[in-house]
């Protein structure tokens, strides 16, 4: 690592510490816009870190390809039929463009330095027709919302989570910059899992038997948009 320049050792160390991995509900809801949507085809993971949303996107019998890509190492117990691009982000992935019919960007876009460039990278590799589907913290839940007016930082912006979260995005910049780069303008799904203030182990769904749910009690939200044809 001592060899590598220092920009690229930064990045290193942000994805080791975000874990390469996140959380059950963002993966379910994931599942379930493909499944919702009935998307198949060729996918690729995007930001994959240790590659758990990769296996289950290849378990789940949908696609015919799946890809993962991440600045990380390939994990050592991948499947044979699931490829890997070692990659970092922040730059072009080449000799892939127009390869794919689903792109997922889970928890990734947080951790880049320029989300303009990501979902133009995006664009670049779906087919015509095909779907970007983007996750990241949820800045407009009253969880956030409250730690902003608290602290001055959204909640999964503070100083605990950098260098891993340098990002911060809400709807209208995800809107924004997918239409800049060409897509459809973006469906907004919501994970309906969210902590409360101060103790996120209790969750909003706890408290009111799953009645409390959408954007402003929801950790994560997911954006969908399709590459026109």
């Amino acid at each position: 690592m001592d060899s590598l320049p220092e920009n690229v050792v930064r990045r290193l160390r942000a994805a080791e510490l975000s874990g390469g991995i996140s959380s059950d509900s963002i993966y379910n809801t994931i599942e379930n816009i493909i499944s919702g949507r009935g998307l198949g085809g060729a996918v690729l993971d995007y930001g994959a870190g240790i590659g758990e949303l990769t296996q289950r996107l290849s378990q789940s019998g949908s696609f015919t390809r799946v890809v993962g890509a991440d600045i990380l190492d390939a994990p050592s117990n991948f499947a044979t039929r699931t490829e890997w691009i070692q990659q970092d982000l922040n730059e072009p992935v080449s000799n892939h463009e127009g390869e794919f019919d689903v792109v997922v960007a889970a928890e990734v876009i947080e951790h880049l330095e320029n989300p303009r460039f990501m979902i133009r990278e995006l664009y670049r590799l779906l087919r015509p027709g095909g779907t970007a589907i983007v996750s990241t913290p949820n800045n407009e839940s009253w969880r956030s919302i409250l730690a902003l007016i608290a602290r001055g930082h959204f909640v999964a912006f503070a100083e605990s989570c950098y260098p891993a979260h340098i990002t911060a995005l809400l709807r209208i910049d995800l809107t924004r910059i997918l239409l800049e780069a060409k897509f459809h303008k973006p469906q907004f799904y919501f994970t309906n899992f969210g902590g409360i203030p101060k103790k996120p182990h209790i969750t909003w769904q706890q408290i009111s038997m799953g009645l409390l749910r959408g954007v402003r009690f929801s950790d994560n939200l997911i954006a969908v948009a399709r590459k026109p044809v």
